[in-house]
């Protein structure tokens, strides 16, 4: 599975303005309904409910908020890097400026957590995230999570 899988150049946002958790996926779930068609608020509660089980904010100023919905045909991503960070009751309790929305249909079954583990492994490079917080626009975050403005050696 490629990151182009999920994410498109107009589902990356350079400059998101949210002041705390909450309005960050609220934010992102008002975009992501936008482009699916789905109601904003399904969206957010899904979010929701999958916070309350355990924080997706997995460390390093990453969160990685991901949910099932019933009435989405395929795998959706949403990258936002935030205008500045927010407490996003992190396991490392750092704040968050990167985050990576994914939702899955209801039927994805291993291919949400293939989906989880491939994003995972992107935003687990430092020298990476360091280039995202660095970017100045949504085409360059575009081009560095999908690799091609990277110059890694294989």
């Amino acid at each position: 599975m490629e990151i182009t899988d999920l994410l498109t150049s107009e589902r990356v946002i350079s400059s998101l303005h949210a002041p705390s958790k909450k309005q960050a996926l609220q934010e992102l779930s008002r975009r992501a309904a936008e482009i699916t068609g789905l109601h904003e608020r399904a969206i957010f509660d899904v979010l929701l409910e999958r916070e309350r089980l355990g924080t997706t904010g997995v460390g390093s100023g990453i969160a990685i908020p991901h949910g099932k919905l019933s009435d989405l045909a395929n795998l959706f991503g949403v990258f936002a890097r935030l205008e500045k960070p927010v407490d996003f009751d992190a396991v490392d309790e750092q704040p968050v400026d990167l985050i990576f929305l994914l939702l899955a249909p209801e039927s994805a079954g291993a291919d949400h957590l293939k989906a989880l583990a491939r994003i995972s492994r992107l935003l687990r490079d430092r020298t990476l995230c360091e280039r995202l917080r660095a970017a100045t626009d949504q085409n360059s975050l575009f081009g560095l999570l999908t690799g091609e403005n990277q110059n890694h050696a294989a």
